[in-house]
Order: C-alpha cells, then structure tokens, then sequence
C-alpha cells in the first residue's frame, strides 16, 4: 500500500529483456539508507508496485512480468530515466495523498501543459474504460503521484500540479506526446464494479 506522496526518485540503470518475456530492471534508488528496503520488499516506481529480488548498494533489482509491462510504461523506460520511488507504507505511517496499490489501470498520453498561477496546468487522455472514475475532483495517480483530477471532458482531464510537484516528481519532465502510468482511486473502482454488478442484475 502507497500514499502517493512521492519522497524520492531514481536512476534506471539498466532493463534486460528474459527469454520468456519480461524483464529484469535495475534501479538506482534514492532514500536507501534512511528505508532500509530488503528482498521482497515492495516498491512502486512510477507508480507499479514490484518487489525487490536483489540489492547492492543503492541499485535493486526487478522482476517485471509482461502483464506488468502491457499494462504500464515500464518497457519503455530507458537506462538513465529519472523514476518516482516510493517505499510502502508503515502501520502508523501518516496518509497525505490518498491509497494507491501500485496497480497500474491504463497508460494514458500527455496532450498538453502550460502555466497556471504558480505551477502548470496538464491535460491527458481519459481512457474511455476508465471515464467513470476519472471525474473532477476524484483522485488519480500519475506516475504514482497522487493528483486531484482539475476538470474532465469526454476524452481527456487535467491536473493542476503545484511548483513542490513539479519539481520532486517525473511530472515536471511529462512533455506532451509521452506515456504515464494511470492508477484509478481504488474507491472508485470498487463502486463502479458495484454499480456494473447490479446493473447487469436487473
């Protein structure tokens, strides 16, 4: 379980393709001294939840499955992209954000951004399976950061990012054309699947 407050970031150092699909990817982790992770830990980068199979020194190690990569832009990282980190959650531990999983729903394109009062203002593509869910003023993780959806249309919504999100997290780097991870809010998700069951009921 995440909050999506993203504390850290990383350095993908390298994504070896396996022989029966998947990869092996490597991270450079900031935050290693202060968390402490070990093997079997989990951690979401960019907002995929992986468990860690290797540590040396600040660089762990993860198996990432094709039904990971189908759904995320993991495949497409490249060695040297900067990654949002973020360690899982401690019983205690304060909520800022909202509860993320880690469990990517869609990957959706960058249409545009631009200044808006002190931060920017971004549009992305509302994928038509997911339109329910992504509302103005619902939650939504990006890349694992947790946002507040700013408004919505048909085929898109945006954010409104603040200048800490920007320059923390790889949100400030989204230039229009590229791909983030998508993570509906878990609520949402479960009363839409609610609404469907009983709909298809009557």
């Amino acid at each position: 379980m995440f909050s999506g407050l993203i504390a850290y970031g990383g350095e993908i150092v390298s994504a070896e393709p396996l022989e029966n699909g998947g990869i092996t990817l490597r991270v450079r982790c900031d935050g290693i001294k202060r968390e402490k992770p070990a093997v079997k830990d989990s951690i979401a980068i960019d907002g995929v939840c992986l468990t860690v199979t290797a540590k040396k020194g600040k660089v762990l190690a993860f198996d990432v499955i094709p039904e990971t990569l189908t759904r995320s832009t993991l495949e497409q990282r490249c060695k040297g992209d900067r990654v949002n980190i973020e360690y899982a959650l401690r019983v205690g531990d304060r909520i800022g954000g909202h509860y993320v999983y880690g469990h990517v729903d869609a990957t959706a394109r960058v249409i545009s951004r631009g200044p808006e009062g002190q931060g920017e203002r971004v549009r992305f593509e509302r994928p038509a399976d997911l339109a329910t869910m992504l509302v103005e003023k619902a939650f939504v993780a990006i890349d694992g950061v947790s946002v507040t959806v700013a408004a919505a249309r048909d085929d898109w919504f945006e954010v409104a990012l603040i200048p800490e999100t920007i320059a923390r997290t790889t949100l400030g780097t989204r230039v229009p054309g590229s791909k983030v991870n998508l993570e509906v809010d878990p609520i949402a998700r479960y009363v839409a699947a609610s609404t469907q069951a009983q709909g298809d009921a009557v």
